[in-house]
């Protein structure tokens, strides 16, 4: 067999193993392993393994992924999701769909400090779709919005899937949480818009009993900046730091940490053995990203090896299919994949595959890993993996909400995210102008 012949075995292998249900980190290293036997032989495999470990995880860039993930575990626990809410739902209370519009407002702030969607899902289920209901809006339509605006978290930085592409990609981080602003911002106005339009045109969808905006609380001002002021003052630490050249994503990542711990203390949030649940659970989710990255390292060697990128690159870009081709057949492998597979492991999956394709086909790579993180981001809303969806049915404890009716409350946020795919191809100085300053 040729070595492209076994990289092509591997891939196949590799979504069967996952399929069938083997950890993807272990089948990766698996298929890698033996890629790399049967290409030269098993001494290059197990000295090719040792050299993964040791080398793709000693970049001092990996410190910033439990300090994002820490920041985020304590900005949750803390109440600051809520504050932030109830800020936007006075802000908005006099427009139509104003609660709506709240939450997708409160989810792109949030956003810009957890970094990760399950989070915002997470909390927002809580916090906005009950209010919701109690005003008149029907269930799945609720559940619907918080999922949507839930993927905003990987977008805006600071983000996970940023720091995966980057590391993958070897691009800075730094410019990839740049080029998530403009898209974030876009994705926000498209899901309001979203909002608007289905409030105005197919009320039914959104109201189960329409009520006047008057019945909604205000705020105060004095109320607004007491729990408006944690959220802007974490903005401002990490990304006035980060953007205003003082601090690296790691440092950010730190400052950000120290910031979400000391209002947490002040709030006292820390109570009964909490502090201590959240560190293992950043280690949990630090150590199962990091086995993900040191095993698609091992997987994008094996396939660089093979020599699978290459010949891909010559057949897609070189035939028929060109470069506008390649890229909505990788989008859509991508979403479809979303179906199935978490959104970390699809982007460590293909990108060894896509990005020196990409490369030769001239794209910008800070614009197509913008591109990336949206496509991936709508496999949380889709059926039958849809992992904000079931985060939401999980976290709301309510047996009379049906997985089903969250998967439909989603599909006009799935469709304004295609729309988003759309405008970012034809506008890619959207996702690259911050980025290229």
């Amino acid at each position: 067999m040729s070595g492209v012949e076994i990289g092509l075995l591997a891939v196949a292998v590799l979504l069967l193993l996952i399929l069938i249900g083997m950890p993807i980190g272990v089948a990766m290293l698996a298929v890698s392993f033996g890629g790399v036997s049967f290409i030269r032989n098993e001494g290059v495999a197990f000295r090719m393994a040792g050299s993964v470990a040791r080398d793709s995880l000693q970049e001092y860039l990996f410190a910033v992924v439990p300090l994002f993930v820490l920041m985020g575990l304590l900005v949750t626990i803390s109440g600051v999701g809520k504050d932030t809410f109830d800020v936007f739902q006075s802000a908005l209370r006099r427009v139509r769909a104003g609660l709506g519009m709240a939450t997708v407002g409160a989810n792109a702030v949030f956003a810009s400090i957890t970094g990760i969607s399950i989070a915002s899902a997470s909390v927002f289920s809580r916090v906005a779709v009950p209010e919701m209901v109690r005003h008149g809006y029907q269930k799945g339509f609720a559940t619907g919005v918080v999922a949507g605006s839930s993927v905003l978290g990987m977008l805006i930085p600071p983000s996970l899937l940023m720091i995966v592409y980057a590391v993958q990609a070897e691009e800075s981080v730094g410019r990839m949480f740049l080029s998530g602003i403009g898209p974030g911002i876009l994705l926000s106005v498209l899901f309001a818009l979203t909002i608007y339009l289905m409030a105005r045109f197919r009320p039914q969808m959104v109201f189960a009993e329409v009520k006047q905006a008057a019945d909604l609380p205000g705020l105060g001002l004095a109320e607004t900046l007491r729990k408006g002021a944690p959220i802007l003052a974490l903005m401002g630490l990490v990304l006035g730091g980060l953007y205003g050249g003082f601090l690296n994503p790691t440092e950010a990542g730190a400052a950000g940490a120290a910031g979400a711990l000391v209002i947490a203390i002040l709030r006292r949030s820390l109570g009964q053995g909490r502090l201590w649940h959240i560190l293992v659970e950043t280690g949990q989710i630090t150590v199962s990203v990091l086995f993900l990255v040191m095993a698609a390292t091992f997987f994008s060697r094996m396939l660089a090896m093979s020599g699978l990128p290459a010949a891909l690159g010559d057949v897609l870009l070189s035939g028929p299919v060109g470069p506008w081709g390649f890229l909505i057949l990788y989008l859509a492998v991508v979403i479809l994949l979303g179906c199935i597979i978490d959104s970390i492991s699809i982007m460590l999956i293909l990108l060894p595959i896509a990005i020196p394709v990409a490369q030769a086909a001239g794209f910008d790579m800070i614009w197509f890993g913008v591109m990336t993180v949206v496509a991936v981001e709508i496999g949380l809303l889709t059926p039958p993996f849809g992992l904000s969806v079931f985060t939401i049915k999980s976290a709301m404890n309510d047996p009379d909400l049906k997985v089903g009716t969250i998967f439909r409350g989603t599909m006009p946020f799935v469709l304004a995210m295609l729309a988003a795919l759309v405008i970012l191809a034809i506008f890619p100085a959207i996702s690259t102008w911050l980025a290229r300053l």
